[in-house]
């Protein structure tokens, strides 16, 4: 009985530990973020002026709104490609492994050899880069996750109540929508917000196929520019900006897609 209690102890310790390690930095960054003085490691008192100065600065502003447009168009694309992608693997008469492969070959390839690909794909086509090949770049790898998700929804899909829908009459475009897309709902939503989180906060990809200017400058690209020349509250305060946006859509996406998990 001493036994198991000193092994939970030391579990509990070693959990404690790891945890701390993962999230002891972030709650410095959030902490730091709201420091008065301009030294981001010198606390000299609480102020919220630093996400004031965001307000003011433009670049910061046009690279959120670059930010955005790429996510919500990435996110849509790769909702409706993955969706259709999930649905058409799972009725496959004869399962794929090659196939399965190619689909999710982009969640597990580096993102330095994925973006050095596409930038020789968009070069070899001779495709001027932009914000239009950032949201091609991202579809790529978002389509793959949200592919993913929908499918584990599928797999305790009972489609007895698409045959019963089937045998009523209604046409088979009627029971998508009427029968298979709300069961499927919770899954695309929970597919879509995980696509808008890792848009949000992807860098690699971004940075290798945007194009000259301050045009397709994303928000990661803006803070790596900021940050070359030291790290000041501003810069925390940005940070936890975008790390609160992403652990919402990230939180939201886990509870919609909770009984997936179970």
């Amino acid at each position: 009985m001493m036994g198991f209690t000193r092994q939970n102890a030391g579990g509990r310790a070693t959990l404690i530990v790891v945890f701390g390690f993962l999230y002891l930095p972030i709650v410095v960054l959030v902490g730091l973020s709201f420091n008065e003085a301009g030294l981001p490691t010198v606390w000299s008192g609480f102020s919220t002026k630093w996400y004031g100065a965001l307000l003011g600065n433009s670049d910061i502003l046009g690279a959120a709104w670059n930010t955005l447009v790429v996510a919500v168009f990435a996110t849509v694309i790769a909702t409706v490609l993955g969706t259709l992608l999930a649905i058409g693997i799972e009725t496959r008469r004869r399962a794929s492994t090659g196939l399965e492969a190619l689909v999710f070959a982009p969640m597990v390839i580096p993102d330095i050899v994925l973006a050095v690909a596409l930038l020789s794909f968009f070069s070899r086509l001779d495709v001027t880069l932009g914000l239009h090949t950032i949201v091609l770049s991202h579809v790529i790898f978002d389509l793959a996750f949200v592919c993913s998700i929908v499918r584990a929804r599928l797999k305790h899909f009972d489609y007895s109540i698409v045959e019963a829908s089937r045998d009523l009459g209604a046409s088979p475009w009627t029971t998508f929508w009427r029968v298979t897309f709300p069961v499927l709902m919770p899954a695309i939503v929970a597919g879509a917000l995980l696509a808008f989180t890792l848009s949000i906060d992807e860098f690699i990809i971004a940075f290798f196929t945007a194009g000259a200017g301050r045009s397709s400058i994303t928000l990661p690209m803006q803070i790596y520019s900021m940050i070359r020349f030291g790290i000041t509250p501003e810069i925390n305060a940005l940070a936890t900006i975008v790390m609160s946006v992403s652990a919402a859509a990230l939180l939201l996406s886990q509870w919609l897609n909770k009984d997936q998990l179970r």
